[in-house]
């Protein structure tokens, strides 16, 4: 096994979805199979945007891709896809966090393996891109930002002495680069009643919601996510609310929640705040995975009465 970099861009003619697919040419085969159980990092290209090194991800499979000669998919690991929680530039002071793309004397290297969309990465680059990316302290920093108790405190500091792929797949650590990352595309509003609550310490009220649930093969990416108050979070697990096929109308279970309580908690459009960052909106995907399995689930089957 090896691990890679996989170059993304959004506008790009391979159709990528990040958390669940990789589309390439084969060109990339023999490199892509051999990261197969093994871990990649995303790249995105300064000419594309500035995220540089965004995300982690597991490689599970690679096959054809159907009804189009010459390409192929790697599919994600279900539950593997982490987004940074800071992005890493290509360069740190001048030098390549990639090894394989400096000179001898630490400047960049010109063409060749720099354009290559699918490169080999040494474990000791993986690991210093993912510590930059992902500190081994994310559990301590999120409950030091607001005053955390020293118990608080104690209790993540647990989870981040571990080495990086230990680390990648604790749910803990995942669930607070999730949170943070989640509220943050949010600008820590809630994404259906649009308020903004802090408490008296200033932490920020809003939680992170998963769309499709983690358990029930849903990403860790924020576009699997919304942020959303505490009784509006309850509301979309159980199937109370969901969001239309427009990605932006929110839809309410009128047999289950009267209207009284709906115009208290949501605004008069029934619409949802999203994201400034395109990359963050929520998935369409996601959003019928919910709508299928968790909105109609509630009903018992009746015919749902949606609410634009």
């Amino acid at each position: 096994m090896v691990k890679l970099i996989l170059m993304h861009k959004a506008d790009s003619i391979y159709e990528d979805e990040p958390d669940v697919v990789y589309d390439f040419p084969r060109a990339y085969l023999k490199a892509v199979q051999e990261a197969v159980g093994d871990w990649i990092l995303y790249y995105e290209p300064v000419k594309a945007g500035p995220r540089g090194y965004f995300a982690v991800a597991k490689i599970s499979q690679v096959i054809e891709k159907p009804k189009v000669a010459g390409r192929y998919l790697a599919l994600i690991e279900p539950g593997s896809f982490l987004p940074f929680d800071t992005p890493v530039p290509r360069l740190e002071n001048g030098t390549p966090f990639e090894t394989t793309l400096a000179e001898a004397d630490g400047t960049p290297k010109k063409g060749g393996a720099v354009q290559l969309a699918v490169r080999r990465l040494p474990e000791v680059d993986f690991a210093r891109i993912v510590n930059r990316g992902l500190p081994q302290d994310l559990i301590a920093m999120e409950a030091s930002r607001y005053g955390a108790t020293a118990d608080e405190f104690a209790s993540g500091a647990e989870t981040f002495e571990r080495p990086v792929l230990e680390r990648l797949v604790q749910r803990p650590y995942r669930e607070v680069a999730f949170r943070r990352k989640v509220r943050e595309a949010y600008g820590y509003r809630c994404a259906m009643s649009g308020l903004m609550l802090r408490n008296g310490g200033g932490r920020p009220e809003v939680q992170a919601a998963h769309i499709r649930p983690v358990q029930d093969q849903g990403s860790d990416s924020v576009r699997n996510g919304f942020a959303l108050s505490g009784t509006l979070h309850w509301m979309f697990d159980r199937g109370l609310l969901s969001v239309a096929d427009d990605c932006q109308t929110i839809l309410v279970s009128h047999n289950k929640v009267s209207g009284d309580v709906i115009d208290r908690l949501l605004p008069a459009d029934r619409k949802l705040i999203l994201p400034l960052d395109p990359n963050d909106r929520p998935h369409p995907r996601n959003l019928q995975w919910h709508r299928e399995n968790v909105f109609g689930r509630v009903l018992n089957d009746e015919a749902p009465t949606w609410d634009g």
